[in-house]
C-alpha cells in the first residue's frame, strides 16, 4: 500500500496515477443500468411492506458515489455520474428500439396465452420512461449527494465520515425519490401507491446504506491506501455541467 497523500488542488490530482478508478466507473455504470432495466418496474412485498424491487441493489450506486467522492474527489465522481447516465440512456434507447422492431413470425409464438412480443414489451416497453426519469433523478440526487459529502469533508477536516455519508445520502436520496417516482409511474400506478413506494423506498435505502456504513468505511480505507490519496475539494468547481476532472 502507498502512503496517503492529502490533495486539495486539481492540478496535483491530475498528475496522479490511479489503480482502481476505471473499475469503480464500470461498476457504477453496471449497477445503474441493471437497477433501471431489471429492478425499477416491479413492486415487491415483504412482511406487509410494498417497495420497488430495485431498492435491494440500487443503493450500491450511492455507496459507490460516496466512495468515489471521498477517495477521488467531486470532479472525478462527476465524470462517473455522467458516464452512468449516458450508459443508462443507451440501454433505454436499445430496449425501445428492439421492442419496436417487428418480430419474426416463427419467433412470436404464444406462450401461455401471451405472445413472445407481448411478453417482451411488458418487460422492456416502459424502460425509456423509467430510465428517463431515473437519469434525471440520478443526475440530481448523485450530484446533491456528492456536493454535500465534499463540502462536509472540507468543513469537518475529514472527520466523522459516518455522519457525512449518512447526511449526504439522506439529502441525495430525498431529491432522487421526489423526482423519480412521480415521473416514472405517475398515471400508471395509483397515486397512493406512488407515494407509498416513494416513502418506503426512501426509508429503506437510507436505512440500508446506514447499515452498510461499516462496510463502506472499510472500502474507503482500502481505496485511499491503495490509491495513495485523500482528496479535499477546496478549489473545485462544483458545477454539474462538466466532465472535467
Amino acid at each position: 500500500m502507498r502512503a496517503i497523500e492529502t490533495i486539495d488542488r486539481a492540478s496535483a490530482l491530475s498528475a496522479h496515477r490511479f489503480r482502481y478508478f476505471e473499475f469503480m466507473m464500470a461498476a457504477s455504470c453496471v449497477v445503474l443500468v441493471c437497477s433501471n432495466i431489471i429492478g425499477a418496474g416491479k413492486v415487491a412485498s415483504l412482511w406487509g411492506f410494498s417497495f420497488g424491487a430495485g431498492v435491494l441493489f440500487f443503493p450500491l450506486s450511492y455507496i459507490a458515489g460516496d466512495v468515489l467522492t471521498e477517495v477521488y474527489g467531486y470532479a472525478r465522481a462527476r465524470r462517473v455520474f455522467w458516464t452512468s447516465v449516458a450508459s443508462a440512456a443507451f440501454a433505454a434507447g436499445m430496449a425501445a428500439f428492439i421492442t419496436w422492431v417487428p418480430p419474426a413470425p416463427d419467433w412470436n409464438v404464444d406462450v401461455g396465452g401471451v405472445s413472445r412480443q407481448e411478453a417482451f414489451a411488458l418487460n422492456f416497453a416502459q424502460a425509456p420512461r423509467i430510465v428517463a426519469a431515473s437519469c434525471l433523478a440520478i443526475w440530481a440526487g448523485e450530484f446533491v449527494n456528492a456536493y454535500v459529502l465534499a463540502k462536509m469533508k472540507v468543513a469537518t477536516a475529514g472527520r466523522n465520515l459516518w455522519m457525512r455519508m449518512i447526511g449526504s445520502t439522506a439529502a441525495g436520496q430525498a431529491i432522487d425519490k421526489i423526482i423519480f417516482y412521480p415521473l416514472a409511474f405517475g398515471g400508471v400506478w395509483e397515486t397512493s401507491l406512488v407515494l407509498k413506494v416513494m416513502a418506503t423506498n426512501y426509508l429503506l435505502q437510507v436505512g440500508w446504506e446506514t447499515l452498510l456504513t461499516p462496510v463502506t468505511y472499510r472500502i474507503v480505507g482500502f481505496m485511499k491506501r491503495a490509491e495513495g490519496v485523500d482528496v479535499y475539494d477546496k478549489e473545485t468547481d462544483f458545477t454539474p455541467f462538466s466532465v472535467k476532472s
